[in-house]
């Protein structure tokens, strides 16, 4: 049989108490484990990618994705794109891929709109997000 305690009472029985107990309340509300500033690769962005090109041809593809550069690119519709960092908020790891609808970390299952914004429970901080710009073949990713 388990008997759930609660934090307050299981600190207490580490000989936790008055001060330093406040001080482990508060500190902890400071840790930013999943809290991190938005996550992007370390250089600016800006590049393009010729769609002619076999390399990233799966962009003509709507639902498929490329990985260039730690900026994964994705065609989102018939007439749109998106790009976002493959870096993910939670970990800091470069698992982030385009699953046909959102993007998502193959690490941690974190989901992530078309626009970077945070979709799940995994974490609550946006990754980066780039604008793109189609010219004939050629697609411009920026920030």
């Amino acid at each position: 049989m388990s008997t759930k305690i609660q934090r307050h009472e299981f600190l207490k029985s580490l000989g936790f108490k008055g001060a330093s107990l406040l001080a482990v309340y508060c500190g902890a509300a400071s840790l930013s484990s999943c809290q991190n500033e938005s996550v992007g690769p370390a250089s600016a962005i800006d590049f393009t990618l010729d769609l002619s090109n076999a390399a990233y041809s799966a962009l003509n593809t709507v639902g498929k994705y490329v990985i260039y550069n730690q900026v994964v690119v994705a065609r989102v519709s018939s007439t749109s794109f998106a790009a976002v960092t493959q870096i993910c908020s939670h970990e800091g790891q470069a698992k982030v891929i385009y699953n046909g609808s959102n993007f998502y970390c193959t690490a941690h299952g974190a989901t992530f709109s078309t626009t970077g914004v945070a979709t799940s429970a995994v974490t609550n901080k946006a990754i980066s997000s780039y604008k793109t710009a189609l010219s004939g073949t050629t697609l411009r990713v920026y920030a």
